[in-house]
């Protein structure tokens, strides 16, 4: 039953939510080995708004260029196909849930910890002894992607696994309330949402595992840095909030997984700190 529920749920929500053609390709192009810049410079270009934001962010202060970059080639160049493939990635979920309503939570407060917990798994990604991990940032980015769907399709029972949470007397996580409440959780609907946008598979087992490390099966590194960045970043919206809130845990198995420990902490916080407000100016303009 839930997994027909959690297919509704994304079905329903695709007629609202789709992210643009443009986007898609840019992400194929990302994973092409044979692909060029100039290959994704020329997507990009069909879009004009598109083009004006990238030119924007790759001359913001977050990047910090020595020279203007006038062209899309350019950006391209200089950042990456990977990098442009995260900030279009970046530009058109936000746009797409823009103007979707719910009642539970503010976008930019749901952006905000999106984008510090892909900040700091990207932070750890460095830190960590493993080598080739991509992605963290916009896995960071879509983690509770699901989330935004059922409060938007299932007000109600959103809401009720909301107050299960706070006021609940057994000591349960978001996803574990959500269970209780609707059968399924946001992970798994977040997981079938990347799927149906055609994202990489490791964004998807991202989604789907960030709050159990331990049943990632093809991509267990990048999954474990998404469970310790989450962990973190709740942390910090609950202390903004209230001391004596309970935080989640993070698995033993990420610290085990990225070699990573808590000592590798504060400065990574410090710096995810630092740089959060600056490309939030620039992602998410007010």
């Amino acid at each position: 039953m839930s997994a027909t529920e959690i297919q509704d749920l994304v079905n329903n929500a695709s007629q609202l939510i789709s992210l643009p053609e443009i986007s898609i390709r840019v992400n194929e192009l990302a994973n092409d080995p044979d692909s060029t810049a100039d290959d994704m410079a020329a997507v990009i270009s069909q879009d004009p708004a598109l083009v004006v934001h990238m030119l924007k962010i790759a001359n913001s202060a977050y990047y910090g260029l020595s020279n203007e970059v006038e062209t899309i080639s350019r950006a391209v160049a200089i950042l990456g196909t990977k990098k442009i493939r995260d900030l279009v990635l970046s530009t058109s979920t936000s746009e797409a849930f823009d103007g979707i309503p719910n009642d539970l939570i503010t976008m930019q407060d749901f952006w905000h910890h999106s984008l510090y917990c892909g900040l700091l798994a990207q932070i750890l990604a460095k830190k960590s002894n493993k080598k080739n991990i991509e992605s963290v940032f916009i896995a960071g980015l879509l983690h509770d992607i699901g989330q935004l769907l059922m409060f938007n399709q299932m007000p109600d029972k959103a809401h009720e696994s909301i107050l299960l949470l706070m006021e609940g007397t057994e000591d349960l996580e978001t996803y574990e309330a959500e269970r209780h409440v609707f059968g399924f959780d946001h992970t798994q609907v977040g997981a079938e949402l990347i799927k149906e946008w055609k994202l990489a598979p490791v964004l998807q087992e991202c989604v789907a595992f960030h709050h159990e490390p331990q049943n990632a099966k093809d991509f267990p590194v990048e999954v474990a840095l998404i469970n310790i960045a989450n962990a973190v970043a709740v942390m910090a919206d609950f202390n903004s909030m209230s001391e004596d809130h309970e935080i989640p845990m993070i698995s033993p198995i990420s610290w085990d997984v990225t070699g990573l420990s808590k000592a590798d902490l504060p400065e990574a916080i410090k710096l995810a700190q630092k740089e959060i407000k600056e490309i939030e100016s620039v992602l998410f303009p007010s």
